[in-house]
């Protein structure tokens, strides 16, 4: 496992949308354990996109204290309700936005061995979903802020 650097603000990485994995194999698995590494070692990370390490793959790890998950072409195929959040990232460090993301999302993926998932998630997790797969379309924070917050 390797820490990676990550791409902030204006990185052209984080602008453009990530292609599909073809195959799950050791060298994704091993990558995803770079970004799981990664985002352990940065202060409240809760989810990175490949993209925010420079690797512009439909790859995301997120962990809200309850395990890690490791995704694999996510997608999400169901959404509802809507939440007003305050949202933080990695690639935007010290800067706070507020967002409205869907209540409850459903989100199809493969695991990190290529089994299938469907997923669901509510309130935090539903935004963590969301604002991730943003990520992999080439959509960032400022995206998405309606307006920024100072903590």
């Amino acid at each position: 496992m390797a820490l990676r650097e990550l791409r902030l603000f204006d990185d052209r990485a984080l602008h453009l949308p990530c292609r599909p994995v073809e195959a799950v194999d050791d060298r994704v698995r091993a990558l995803l354990r770079d970004m799981a590494e990664t985002m352990y070692h940065t202060q409240n990370g809760a989810g990175l996109a490949a993209c925010q390490i420079g690797v512009l793959r439909r790859l995301v790890v997120i962990d809200l204290g309850e395990g890690l998950l490791q995704l694999v072409n996510p997608r999400l195929v169901g959404a509802s309700g809507e939440q007003l959040c305050l949202e933080g990232c990695l690639s935007f460090p010290g800067r706070w936005a507020s967002t409205v993301r869907p209540f409850w999302v459903s989100v199809q993926a493969l695991d990190e061995w290529g089994n299938e998932l469907l997923l669901e998630g509510e309130g935090e997790l539903a935004k963590c979903f969301c604002h991730e797969l943003d990520h992999l379309d080439g959509i960032s924070l400022p995206d998405r802020a309606l307006e920024w917050i100072e903590l």
